[in-house]
């Protein structure tokens, strides 16, 4: 008979070993004499085992150490991105085969996993907030907040730096953020505020964390987003659908036009089409209510006739997205400025970037310098985009034209583009004047949307000043970059270093099949040594006051629930920093994906060609 307590008992798999010891008698015994030096008092030669061949060496304990340059060498290849395998492969391919390097894969291995786990040892949170206040102390323009729970656990935070501030001073009339993205061990929400600049590319306002996806979570985000930007408001804002969202920015910015993401709004249409899934016309007609109406009137005759072709008419679905359609409808969102963006992919693109490399096993200190390198990704990329901008004019298709000429002197690149192809179709409008008088013109627009072609009628060859939006143009941010010359030090020192390097390489390159060149090298290295050592001691003692004078206090960026105001401490001790719970939110560990993702791609027929005739092509929102 079995016992029941027996068989509930979990028993734990006996961990397979290698028996390694064969009570070998060989050794070598030595002590130390009256001179100071070891002195050999019994040897036993004898093995009771097979020795080692010469080309297993390299695998004994003795033969292998983890010595201060490799570990330079690994540390700084695993900040750039690379994976430890990565890095043990190039070391071993630098060094000439994997025997010499001088320590095997599994010592690579479980140096990197040290390594990890001391970059976290005060604790995941403790670490992040010393991070940001580091930050803090070296960029007095960097702002973070953190909040804690009754326990005393991080449950949500919050930073920007000082160039994401100068970004939305200009481009922050367009905000874009989705939370639908789990990219951490806590699960926490990740929710990166995102804008566009005036390449059209992304850039960064901000990151924060939050444990649940509560209205009172998004309000204290928004208002901790606003307070860091100078209380500067968008004038659009993109999300997804989630409703304590929309809660929260109705009560914080009640001014700011909300917009929904046409890409959740048209997944989520897919997964509802039903038999009308493989029917191309319906899929054109729905596309086209969603994405290609110019005005309101022809979004209702298009939905409506839709609705009534399909029999969607009582679709319960479908009343719901109609009685949004101020917040997602193209037709009836131009009388406000929102860059021309349809969804929030800015911000879901920003997730993309991350979670490559970040997952549910990310600590948040991990995380944090991955978003820091997006970050810097996305500056570079903006950077030659600027330099690509101030060397070249774009080529314009109408040589002639002295509006298209002062275009492309102003716009970016990318801008100006769409602007010759808007102002390609304003010289196919045809416009009849059906009367005047001292006071107003009125026209009678044919075949299309009304552009007046003021360039024809009264020989304008530029573009107005009070039509040029400054945030498109080349010059947007040419003031920040003179203001933003405080480059991190630590940046300034790269090109230096790597010279050095090559140098000094090559200076060992030429020493190595010389004894007495490897023996001047070796002497050499130990006095320059020497005095590195001293001066940078002399320098510490010199500095170490000023350094600690300027570490600001962390308590002034921490709030508490304990507190029904939520106001700043304004304690002077800094507070033990526990690392968060598990968030159990609405979401998942990373965004849902439904049926139409997991299937496999495979290459759509192209949907019919809308009318060729001039006023069916939609002018781009970007202009608007």
């Amino acid at each position: 008979m079995v016992d029941e307590e027996d068989v509930n008992v979990k028993t734990r798999k006996p961990r397979q070993v290698s028996i390694t010891r064969s009570n070998c008698k060989a050794c070598i015994r030595a002590k130390v004499n009256k001179e100071g030096q070891f002195e050999v008092v019994a040897h036993v030669i004898q093995h009771n085992h097979e020795l080692t061949k010469p080309q297993w060496h390299y695998l004994h304990r003795s033969k292998r150490k983890m010595t201060e340059e490799k570990v330079v060498t690994i540390k700084t290849m695993k900040s750039s991105g690379l994976t430890t395998m990565d890095t043990y492969n190039y070391m071993a391919t630098e060094a000439g085969g994997e025997q010499n390097i001088g320590h095997s894969v599994v010592d690579h291995l479980n140096f990197c996993s040290r390594l990890r786990m001391e970059q976290i040892e005060a604790g995941d949170a403790q670490t992040l907030v010393n991070i940001l206040s580091q930050e803090q102390s070296e960029d007095p323009n960097f702002f973070f907040r953190v909040k804690f729970d009754k326990e005393g656990r991080i449950c949500n935070i919050f930073w920007r730096d000082s160039m994401m501030l100068e970004d939305y001073r200009i481009y922050g009339d367009v905000l874009v953020f989705d939370t639908t993205y789990r990219t951490n061990r806590y699960n926490l929400i990740c929710a990166p505020f995102v804008g566009i600049n005036n390449h059209w590319h992304n850039c960064m306002f901000a990151c924060a964390f939050i444990g649940d996806e509560m209205t009172d979570s998004f309000v204290w985000l928004l208002q901790t987003f606003f307070k860091a930007m100078e209380d500067r408001k968008p004038t659009s804002i993109f999300t997804d659908q989630d409703q304590a969202m929309a809660n929260a920015i109705l009560e914080v910015i009640p001014n700011t036009r909300h917009r929904l993401c046409i890409w959740h709004l048209e997944q989520n249409a897919i997964t509802r089409f039903g038999a009308l899934k493989k029917d191309k016309e319906f899929k054109f007609a729905f596309n086209q209510c969603l994405k290609m109406c110019v005005t309101e009137q022809e979004f209702e005759a298009k939905w409506q006739a839709m609705l009534q072709k399909y029999e969607l008419t009582e679709h319960s679905w479908y009343k719901r997205v109609y009685e949004l359609k101020d917040k997602w409808c193209p037709a009836l969102c131009r009388d406000f400025f929102s860059a021309g963006i349809l969804s929030s992919q800015r911000s879901e693109s920003t997730n993309h970037a991350i979670g490559f490399r970040a997952s549910k096993a990310t600590t948040l200190t991990e995380f944090y310098t991955i978003f820091k390198k997006t970050t810097n990704r996305w500056r570079s990329t903006e950077k030659y985009d600027e330099f690509t901008c101030s060397k070249s004019i774009a080529f314009t298709s109408l040589p002639l034209s002295g509006m298209l000429k002062h275009a492309a002197q102003v716009f970016t690149l990318s801008l100006f583009r769409n602007f010759e192809e808007e102002f390609g179709y304003s010289m196919a409008t045809t416009v009849q004047m059906l009367g005047s008088n001292e006071e107003c013109l009125l026209y009678q627009h044919l075949d299309g949307y009304v552009i007046i072609a003021s360039e024809h009628l009264h020989s304008v060859t530029r573009i107005p000043d009070k039509y040029v939006s400054k945030r498109w143009t080349k010059f947007a941010k040419t003031e920040a970059w003179d203001r933003l010359k405080n480059q991190d030090p630590k940046q300034q020192y790269i090109p230096w270093r790597q010279t050095m390097m090559r140098k000094y390489y090559n200076l060992i390159l030429k020493s190595q099949e010389n004894e007495e060149t490897r023996a001047f090298m070796e002497e050499s290295f130990r006095n320059s040594l020497k005095m590195v050592e001293d001066l940078l001691a002399s320098a510490a003692q010199k500095e170490s006051a000023e350094a600690a004078s300027n570490i600001p206090d962390v308590a002034d960026n921490t709030q508490s629930n304990t507190d029904a105001s939520s106001a700043s401490s304004t304690s002077t001790c800094v507070p033990i920093i526990l690392d968060p719970k598990r968030a159990v939110t609405k979401g998942r560990s990373k965004r849902a994906k439904g049926g139409l993702e997991k299937s496999k791609r495979k290459r759509k027929p192209a949907l019919p060609p809308p009318n060729s005739e001039f006023g069916s092509k939609t002018p781009n929102l970007r202009l608007f």
